[in-house]
């Protein structure tokens, strides 16, 4: 029989291939549900569930603001203690379930269900069991409701998980928390670089009332105060051409020409109307303002204007520019908001007199945005060998 027809993964430890296959068990036969209420109106601090860090002070889930502040009751709240799972029934089809660890004491919104395990499993297993794909897919086949979908714990306790004997569980939660421990490590040193970027541009460009910028490259010390000029001044802005959606592909072949509109690439076309290194500014909508560099052949929509930069302007020291500008603060209109180009050309702007100087920041930021770059692809493959670990670490065979 083949191991994808039996309660054995794909990939297993060498130490307990002969362990034979996995018990299975519906979630309801090992895990119990608890409902302490806080009647007492203790004052423990209010935590909410999101789809990436689980559990979560409500205040930065809802920036600053939790339940306290609005004045809500808490006495029906319910109070968690360590090792308790939870998660919103009308979302845990994306994600939301949360396991509280090492977290005592504090308050969750009485729409959570709650459980907790009994001592067959290792809490870090089930919870890695949790973001598999099998159990995913159990968690669709057992939604119920109209509008909204719910799984409440009547139909989450059918669900079947099949698990091995506790040691190997421990490995198997040992093997991926490395793998996120590395996952935390790589994002927080992408923040890291994202808020090195910003400060570093907030230097390598004059602040308000100011006519040098506070960080100035050495060979540029002499060269004296940046010269003020109106955006028209040191390009040109021309719109983009109206393309139908039904000629954008989202694929990419070798005789398609990158396709950007107000808020970068859209897909693919068969022809291109710009060739060369520019600047787009996207014009309209939520994100207006945008700022994306285009290169090569390619085609740009009518939500996005060309910038084409004057000779004495480096065009990529201009890209940077523009986002230091936050140019969305210039749009107008409420319900769709828009950037004209009229409003745009008298903007003022601090320019370094030499392209020498231009050429120097754009490429210190553009170094720094390769970094950028290059971790993120790097968590993006770490995040698809998690993906690809959880799939062959558990049995495909649970229903």
């Amino acid at each position: 029989m083949n191991k994808q027809h039996k309660r054995v993964p794909e990939l297993r430890f060498p130490e307990f291939e002969q362990d034979g296959e996995w018990e299975e068990k519906k979630l309801g036969e090992i895990t119990s549900v608890v409902s302490k209420r806080n009647k007492k109106k203790k004052d423990f601090p209010i935590y909410s569930i999101n789809n990436r860090e689980g559990f979560i002070p409500q205040g930065q889930q809802f920036e600053g603001v939790d339940s306290k502040i609005r004045g809500y009751d808490t006495s029906l709240y319910k109070v968690i203690n360590k090792n308790t799972f939870a998660y919103n029934p009308a979302r845990i089809d994306v994600g939301s379930l949360g396991y509280s660890g090492e977290l005592n004491n504090i308050l969750i919104s009485s729409l959570y269900v709650c459980f907790i395990t009994d001592n067959e499993l290792d809490d870090y297993f089930l919870l890695y069991f949790f973001n598999t794909f099998q159990f995913n897919k159990r968690v669709k086949d057992n939604l119920e409701g109209g509008i909204r979908n719910y799984l409440f714990y009547e139909n989450f306790s059918r669900i079947n998980v099949a698990y091995p004997n506790l040691l190997e569980q421990q490995k198997i939660a040992s093997c991926l928390s490395t793998l996120d421990d590395l996952l935390a490590a790589q994002r927080n040193r992408l923040q890291a670089l994202h808020d090195h970027k910003k400060g570093l541009m907030q230097k390598l460009f004059p602040q308000k009332g100011e006519r040098v910028p506070q960080f100035r490259f050495p060979e540029f010390a002499r060269d004296g105060e940046w010269v003020e000029k109106k955006l028209g001044e040191v390009c040109e802005m021309q719109a983009g051409k109206f393309i139908s959606a039904s000629d954008i592909f989202q694929e990419f072949s070798s005789n398609l020409f990158p396709c950007y509109g107000g808020n970068g690439l859209r897909g693919f076309v068969k022809s291109h109307n710009h060739e060369g290194l520019f600047s787009l500014i996207g014009r309209q909508g939520a994100l207006c303002g945008n700022i994306t560099l285009a290169e090569g052949k390619f085609y740009a929509t009518e939500h996005a204007l060309v910038v084409k930069p004057s000779s004495f302007i480096e065009t990529k020291w201009l890209y940077w520019a523009l986002i230091y500008l936050n140019l969305n603060k210039y749009s107008t209109g409420q319900a769709q908001p828009g950037l004209s180009v009229n409003l745009l050309e008298k903007v003022d702007i601090f320019c370094p007199s030499t392209i020498q100087e231009q050429q120097k920041i754009a490429s210190c930021l553009s170094a720094l945005d390769d970094s950028i770059s290059a971790l993120e692809e790097k968590i993006k493959q770490l995040e698809l060998h998690k993906k690809g670990l959880l799939q062959g670490l558990f049995p495909s065979a649970t229903n």
